[in-house]
């Protein structure tokens, strides 16, 4: 896990579950923050919540509410076995827990608590829960064991593995909850009460990494290859107008947002996949570089656009900003040579970065032209794959030869879009010729009559 967090003294009520473990402050070693919810497992293995915490509305405890905790608690139900990790969605957690007292690496138990109207506790019903309780299918004696968990708004992912298998590790998503907009990827939009597999992931494919946006989910591979499914064809966008056509819509399966270049799969040695409301971010490459796409507001994606993103874009990474710039110890002669060296550097930096934010600019704009241009031609917005090969691989473009295989490889659908598309432009500019036409009649017969009064 991350490096510790100190959170306060001991005397805060955690659970001693080892007479090994040193007196000493409290330090939090994993955060997670849902819809009105926080959470945090301490270096012991305990978690805490605060916020909108699910709580018994009446004696009885037959029924759910949710009440505010200004200050973080403690969750007693696990009794001494450490909680490893946790996920929470806008009313609901789901927590791994370890099967013994000393987490060794495996047999990681799933619960799940809190609010249940669309089966996102996975418990086969859609009863709300107070206190965790086992998710049956990932009890301590399942075949398979848990090893990510995320949440989004309404419904839940894991990601397990066979235990004790000498085959090649085989790795498998589970989804359950809500299921409107196609988040579950099961194929259809209904809502799913138990875990249920994501059926149409490639068996051989390991998932390294799987998180949860409020209507979208998308998952890595080990070898770099990313596939989400969700609202708005996977991307976490809000239905848009403008798109029509059958590249519009919600992704009930998964959908492959990686491609691949002369080395290999785009994202190469991905390390992690993290989703936002309604956008994705992906680390690869070691956590050299990253990726972005779906919605753009207030610059989220990181790609000094504030537009959306259809497909994987780069994330400037990193910053080319005086905060990140690298230097060196000098001595003390080395400063006095060299302080004119780095005014100079520096004055050049600043200038390469206007330079940049001016070309970002009209790159932008160009972008947005083009995905007009393109969504008016063929109905969708603009991706990569797009792009000609012979631009792509070459930097050359023979408009005639491409249109050419474009309409070659086109499909009947496709071919009377663009039928229909130059139909009602042509339509448009002869009308527009004959209303200019008519103009110039009428500027004409206007002196003449005005003379012969």
């Amino acid at each position: 896990m991350d490096q510790c967090l100190e959170l306060g003294s001991r005397s805060l009520g955690s659970l001693d579950h080892s007479e090994t473990k040193s007196e000493g402050p409290l330090k939090i070693c994993s955060i997670k923050a849902g819809g009105m919810m926080s959470l945090a497992i301490d270096d012991h293995g305990t978690l805490w919540m605060w916020g909108n915490c699910p709580q018994q509305s009446n004696k009885n405890g037959s029924s759910i509410s949710f009440e505010s905790s200004f200050i973080p608690i403690p969750v007693h139900d696990f009794h001494g076995h450490p909680v490893v990790k946790v996920a929470c969605g806008s009313e609901h957690v789901v927590a791994l827990v370890s099967a013994r007292e000393t987490y060794k690496g495996e047999d990681l138990v799933c619960y799940s608590w809190g609010n249940n109207n669309h089966g996102q506790l996975g418990l086969g019903d859609r009863e709300s829960r107070v206190h965790p309780e086992i998710i049956e299918m990932f009890n301590q004696d399942s075949s398979w064991d848990v090893y990510e968990v995320a949440c989004g708004a309404h419904h839940t992912a894991l990601l397990t593995r066979k235990k004790r298998t000498n085959d090649t590790l085989e790795s498998v998503c589970w989804t359950f909850g809500l299921g409107d907009n196609g988040q579950l990827g099961h194929g259809t939009t209904q809502s799913v009460l138990k875990p249920e597999p994501v059926k149409e992931l490639p068996q051989q494919a390991y998932l390294i990494s799987v998180d949860c946006g409020l209507f979208h989910t998308s998952v890595v591979s080990s070898v770099g290859d990313v596939w989400s499914w969700g609202m708005e064809k996977g991307l976490g966008l809000c239905p848009d107008a403008s798109f029509t056509g059958t590249d519009a819509g919600d992704a009930a399966s998964p959908l492959i947002m990686s491609g691949y270049g002369i080395d290999g799969p785009i994202f190469h040695n991905p390390i992690q996949v993290a989703c936002g409301a309604a956008h994705t971010v992906l680390v690869a490459h070691d956590g050299y570089k990253l990726w972005s796409w779906g919605r753009g507001t207030s610059g989220v994606l990181g790609n000094g656009k504030t537009v959306n993103c259809f497909a994987p874009s780069f994330v400037f990474w990193p910053p080319l900003t005086e905060d990140f710039k690298q230097s060196e110890p000098k001595t003390v002669g080395e400063e006095g040579n060299g302080s004119k060296a780095v005014a100079e550097t520096d004055r050049s930096l600043s200038l390469a970065m206007e330079e940049i934010k001016l070309l970002q600019s009209k790159l932008s704009i160009m972008e947005q032209y083009g995905g007009m241009l393109h969504g008016l031609v063929f109905g969708k917005p603009f991706t990569y794959q797009d792009i000609p090969i012979s631009l792509q691989n070459s930097g050359n473009f023979d408009i005639a030869k491409e249109w050419e295989s474009m309409l070659e490889s086109s499909d009947h659908g496709k071919l009377r879009r663009l039928e229909l598309f130059y139909r009602d432009m042509r339509a448009t500019i002869k009308d527009k010729i004959m209303k200019r036409r008519i103009q110039e009649i009428i500027k004409e017969c206007l002196p003449s009559s005005t003379s012969a009064k």
